[in-house]
């Protein structure tokens, strides 16, 4: 029989994992609480935009930068890991900083473990928008995550790519190797997999988790636990309605096309009248072209003597 475990034992170990939960979490921070995408308002210009170094809009310099990496304001010294030592000062502004990270954007501080890791392990090193292809240089909103497929995406178009990130490639949920109902989604592919054909020989399966996709090694998901979705193609007979006489629909596909080859017909026959209209219209003109040029020749041979028309003007002819 094991011992029985005392109750400073029990809190021991849980505290235990706690430290550890808190160890893990750390590593893994949310992309949108992440210091180097912070939110950031403008001293100058009054607008709001991601944690960078210039303002992306006015590029004025702002008053209290914050460290890409710790997120902090202001330099404490309260240990000897700065690269500038200020003993007994508080630094603050320009004097905190001690570079600036070419990927983010954003001030790093002077400590040395900021400027040694944050470039190695900045989250927006190739953050690039799968939407529109906006990198963090190219437009001066924040960076996020879709949720679905885990990509990069632009705060103008997070809320759109969310909306229709869980419909898949196929018109049915089957899988894309065999004929069998697929279990498991990739929502980077677009497709669902079967459990036999989602096994890979390239991705290994790690344990405790879902198996990676074969095609891409992002993660794969219960496909019951999604809201997925097909992609729906209207054209042929899907057009028509559900209660056509033909077999399967495709009398009212008949239907529809002889409606709009109809319709076709007739919008060329108005183009066709507007066509002649128009040259009747052009023949018009041509026509009062030819008699003005007709009336000019008639009195082409008149003679009206000395006129101003003719270069008389200053000429004025004795009276009688």
């Amino acid at each position: 029989m094991p011992k029985k475990k005392t109750g400073a034992r029990k809190k021991a170990e849980n505290r235990r994992e706690r430290e550890k939960q808190i160890r893990a979490s750390r590593a893994n921070i949310d992309l949108a609480k992440h210091p180097c995408n912070a939110s950031m308002e403008c001293d100058k210009c009054q607008r709001r935009q991601k944690n960078r170094a210039f303002c992306y809009f006015c590029n004025s310099i702002q008053k209290l930068p914050i460290c890409a990496q710790c997120g902090k304001t202001k330099c404490m010294m309260k240990s000897s890991d700065c690269v500038i030592k200020h003993a007994g000062v508080y630094s603050t502004g320009l004097a905190m900083v001690g570079a600036i990270c070419d990927f983010c954007e954003a001030w790093v501080c002077h400590g040395r473990k900021c400027l040694s890791t944050h470039a190695c392990i900045c989250p927006l090193a190739d953050a690039e928008c799968i939407e529109c292809e906006r990198s963090v240089w190219d437009h001066g909103g924040r960076i996020f995550a879709c949720s679905f497929c885990h990509n990069f995406l632009c705060e103008d178009d997070q809320f759109e790519h969310q909306a229709s990130c869980q419909v898949l490639e196929a018109e049915t949920f089957k899988c894309v190797s065999c004929n069998r109902l697929g279990q498991h989604s990739c929502l980077r592919c677009k497709a669902c997999f079967c459990d036999d054909h989602v096994r890979s020989k390239v991705f290994k399966q790690e344990k405790g988790k879902e198996p990676p996709c074969p095609k891409c090694g992002h993660e794969t998901q219960q496909t019951k636990d999604l809201s997925m979705s097909t992609r729906s193609l209207k054209f042929g007979r899907q057009t028509g309605s559900e209660e056509a006489d033909g077999a399967s629909g495709y009398d009212a596909y008949w239907k529809n096309l002889s409606t709009s080859k109809a319709g076709d017909a007739g919008d060329r026959e108005d183009e066709y009248d507007e066509y002649e209209a128009e040259d009747d219209d052009e023949d018009d003109d041509e026509g009062g072209k030819d008699s003005d040029t007709e009336t000019t020749d008639v009195f082409s041979s008149l003679n009206l003597g000395r006129t101003y028309a003719s270069g008389y003007a200053h000429f004025e002819e004795p009276e009688d």
